[in-house]
C-alpha cells in the first residue's frame, strides 16, 4: 500500500485528466464534476486495495469508468445519455474556428461511446494503448482498433469523403476498384 502522502499526491496530480475523461463520458460539466468527486471518494475508500508499483492512473480511470457505468445503470429508466445537451465546447476564437469546433463536437457525439472514450483517452490524455486497454478492460488490439476506427470515421465525416449515413462506425469503407486506362491506338501498333 502506498503512503497516504504519495497516494494523495498521485491523486491530486491526476485530477485534470480525470476531469477530462469524466467530461468525455458525461458530456455535461456538472455531471462530470460529480462523477470525478464520486470516483475520488471511491478511490479513497479503497486505497488499501491499490498495490504499490502498479499503474495508478489506469486504476483511477477504471474506478471513474466503473462509477459512470454504475450511475448509468441506476438512472437507466429516468434518462438517456443522448439527451444531455451537446454545447460543451466554448471558445472566443474567430467564427470559422467555432464552426469547426461545433462540427467536430457533432461528429464526436455520433461516434459509438467506446470509440469516443478510446479516442479521448489516447489523444487528449496521451494514454498508451496498453494503459487504454487496462483502464477500459479490453485487449490492446481492441483498444487500437477503437482508436483507429474513431479516427477514420471522424476523418470521413469531417472531410466529406463519405456521407455519415453510408458508413457505420464498425464498417470499413469499401474502395473503388482501380481503373484501367484504355489502350491507345499508338500502343497497339
Amino acid at each position: 500500500m502506498p503512503t497516504d502522502t504519495s497516494f494523495h499526491d498521485q491523486l491530486i496530480a491526476l485530477m485534470p485528466r480525470l476531469q477530462i475523461q469524466a467530461l468525455a463520458l458525461t458530456r455535461h460539466r456538472a455531471a462530470a464534476e460529480d462523477l470525478v468527486q464520486d470516483a475520488v471518494c471511491n478511490a479513497l475508500a479503497a486505497r488499501e486495495s491499490f498495490q504499490t508499483g502498479t499503474n495508478f492512473a489506469a486504476w483511477m480511470h477504471r474506478i471513474l469508468r466503473n462509477r459512470f457505468i454504475s450511475n448509468l445503470r441506476r438512472r437507466r429508466e429516468a434518462s438517456d445519455i443522448d439527451d444531455v445537451p451537446a454545447g460543451l465546447l466554448a471558445t472566443g476564437a474567430p467564427h470559422e474556428h467555432r464552426l469547426a469546433l461545433q462540427e467536430l463536437d457533432g461528429a464526436m457525439q455520433r461516434l459509438p461511446a467506446e470509440q469516443r472514450e478510446a479516442l479521448m483517452l489516447s489523444v487528449v490524455h496521451g494514454m498508451s494503448y496498453e494503459e487504454l486497454a487496462a483502464s477500459t478492460a479490453c485487449a490492446v488490439g481492441t483498444a487500437k482498433s477503437r482508436v483507429f476506427r474513431a479516427r477514420r470515421q471522424l476523418e470521413a465525416w469531417l472531410l466529406g469523403d463519405t456521407p455519415a449515413s453510408e458508413i457505420a462506425a464498425h464498417e470499413t469503407p469499401k474502395r473503388a476498384p482501380a481503373r484501367r486506362r484504355p489502350a491507345t491506338i499508338e500502343a497497339s501498333i
